[in-house]
């Protein structure tokens, strides 16, 4: 991990990352356990997924992590959503997979989705996107009674879910906080469960429309680019909020820093001596509000868009 000088004491490089994996790993990296904070991994379909669970326990971990408490589920399956359809849909019903087990053992019979983000910004549109491909039954069950999803859907349901959604746009579109918006919903159809999909921002360029964390600790939009909102969760809402989101951006600072300290290493130098090059780098301080994304974005944030739809309808409808 970096470390620069700062008031005579080596401090820790500042990771900016939406991921509560990324910022497990950077103790990781120093062999420093984390009390308060647990870390499980397990491997999927030959090894092809891997997912990571970090759960908060209390108030010392929240403050080493910098979140809050509660599980992070990530789920990481590189090679299958890099490939086709029949891959992609192997990656969604493990979210959805995870998704449910998020849910616990409650019973959801009224869900919102909210689908954050800017629809004309590429990497910020996934919430949007998410939403046209859903599964959207209040209308219909309100229409036509009880056990009209299962005849349509010719199979047995654990219960008719009634799905609704929004996609509240960003301040800018509205002049309103989506926390705003989202509260006069929620008191008008009162949902047993909020799942909110948003883009993130990750430390690690390989992680990029690659890996999908579920929380249920709610999300503060924009918090991954330094554009902090209202935190929507439990306590801003007065129900069950679920966060899922995927890292679209990566920290332009992160990539040059990274890049430069595995070419130090390969030189010789200590981690020490690192951290002191580069924390006397002032020329950083140009790309210091930047993010970067893919060149492939448009293609990747359509079939992410998808999948993570696909996962949702498996989750509550098992298709």
């Amino acid at each position: 991990m970096l470390e620069k000088k700062q008031e005579g004491k080596a401090v820790s490089q500042e990771i900016r990352t939406d991921l509560a994996l990324e910022m497990r790993e950077r103790f990781t990296d120093d062999n420093v356990e984390v009390k308060g904070v647990i870390l499980d991994e397990e491997f999927r379909e030959d090894g092809k997924i891997r997912i990571s669970t970090v759960v908060i326990r209390d108030k010392q971990g929240a403050e080493a992590m910098r979140k809050p408490e509660g599980t992070y589920i990530t789920v990481e399956a590189a090679e299958l959503f890099a490939g086709g359809e029949t891959e992609q849909r192997q990656a969604g019903m493990e979210i959805g997979r995870q998704l449910k087990r998020l849910c616990g053992q409650k019973k959801i019979k009224k869900l919102l989705v909210a689908g954050l983000g800017n629809r004309e910004v590429t990497p910020d549109s996934l919430g949007p996107l998410v939403i046209d491909h859903l599964l959207i039954t209040r209308h219909l069950v309100r229409e036509y009674g009880e056990g009209f999803l299962q005849r349509q859907l010719q199979k047995e349901l654990d219960a008719e879910v009634e799905v609704s959604a929004v996609a509240p746009g960003v301040m800018a579109q509205t002049g309103m906080e989506a926390l705003e918006i989202l509260r006069g919903i929620v008191r008008e159809t009162k949902p047993d469960l909020v799942l909110v999909v948003d883009a993130l921002a990750a430390r690690s360029v390989e992680r990029l429309n690659r890996t999908v964390q579920l929380t249920d600790t709610g999300i503060c939009p924009g918090a991954g680019i330094g554009n902090n909102r209202q935190a929507i969760n439990r306590e801003s809402l007065g129900c069950t909020v679920i966060a899922l989101g995927v890292p679209t951006v990566v920290d332009a600072v992160t990539i040059v820093m990274d890049s430069m300290e595995t070419f130090l290493k390969t030189q010789g130098y200590t981690g020490r001596e690192i951290g002191i090059f580069l924390s006397g780098i002032e020329t950083l301080r140009s790309v210091d509000t930047m993010f970067v994304t893919p060149k492939s974005i448009d293609e990747e944030i359509r079939d992410m868009g998808r999948t993570i739809s696909e996962a949702v309808n498996y989750c509550f409808f098992g298709i």
